[in-house]
């Protein structure tokens, strides 16, 4: 946390970058510590790149990546260098990482990862408040949307450090919990119509993995986006025939197949990271260029909860 806070202090132009793809704990972990670095060295040019979503328009802006990139490149929530959403990583004097997820491959120059912690959001009001800066209550929103958004509302990666921590911004910035949560999880009808589609097509195998393939067709037929299923992941997690449950979406545009990958149990993030993708045991996501990729990863997960089923049982039949 010192280390982080000496590079910050001695760079007066600096860039923060997060993974493609952005979903809130990202932006909120980037745009929270755009504005930390801000308040607290205002004189220091500070940028948060990337792309834009109009889903997310309830957040501050993001800033124009600078013509010449030098100083100091801060990556928040990416384990891999390939999904760093930014023209170029090269040019910069140092380059520093911000992670929560495991370790996947080391890309910068200096890299900080925890794990433990719930979101890259929980990270930055750690860092913050190691350092005894100045956090204000703009600050306090994005830290408790982004972990409440990373978390499925506390469901997951979470612990008694946690929930200590929002505790903290309840108590001491009198947060409007009604309209953060309804930034967070308010949903278009056109989403809900997609989770019904979903509902009815959903594919079930004996071993408990549960997955569907929206094609361009589907998604330009229900007027949703590439981005639309991934959204809806975390609304299957309580099937209680399903251990795993992966929702997968044609991108045309990009010529591949998006993986939003869940789990009630088996590890998945390995079956992930061969397929271009990766991170959390639980909770991981892949991308798949070659159709016929598409059906080896739904059975290499689908092999993954046949192994939990089986080592579940002998677990039992030894107790």
């Amino acid at each position: 946390m010192k280390e982080i806070l000496e590079l910050i202090e001695n760079y007066n132009n600096i860039v923060i970058a997060r993974h493609t793809g952005a979903d809130p704990d990202a932006l909120c972990s980037q745009i929270a510590l755009r504005e930390l670095i801000k308040i607290n060295y205002p004189n220091k040019d500070v940028y948060a790149v990337g792309a834009v979503s109009s889903r997310y328009k309830y957040l501050p802006k993001l800033d124009k990546t600078p013509e010449e990139n030098k100083g100091l490149l801060i990556v928040v929530d990416t384990p891999d260098r390939k999904r760093v959403d930014i023209k170029s990583m090269d040019g910069f004097e140092k380059t520093l990482k911000i992670d929560h997820h495991p370790f996947f491959e080391k890309y910068c120059d200096v890299e900080y990862i925890d794990d433990k912690s719930s979101s890259a959001s929980e990270i930055i009001f750690d860092f913050a408040d190691k350092n005894n800066l100045i956090i204000n209550e703009e600050i306090a929103k994005l830290v408790f949307m982004g972990i409440v958004s990373d978390t499925n509302r506390f469901l997951y990666s979470t612990n008694a450090k946690t929930f200590e921590l929002v505790n903290r911004l309840l108590v001491e910035y009198n947060l409007d919990l009604k309209s953060l949560y309804e930034n967070i999880f308010l949903r278009p009808l056109k989403e809900i119509k997609l989770q019904g589609y979903i509902e009815q097509h959903l594919t079930v195998t004996e071993n408990g993995l549960a997955y569907i393939l929206l094609t361009d067709d589907v998604i330009k037929e229900l007027g949703v986006d590439v981005a639309s299923a991934g959204n809806l992941i975390n609304n299957f997690n309580n099937i209680e025939e399903v251990i795993v449950w992966v929702m997968i979406s044609e991108d045309v545009k990009n010529n591949m197949f998006k993986f939003n990958i869940r789990s009630r149990g088996p590890v998945i993030n390995s079956a992930a990271e061969k397929y271009n993708g990766g991170g959390h045991k639980y909770a991981s996501g892949a991308r798949v260029y070659d159709r016929s990729d598409v059906d080896k990863l739904i059975n290499e997960l689908d092999n993954v909860c046949k192994d939990y089923n089986m080592s579940k049982e002998v677990d039992y039949e030894d107790k």
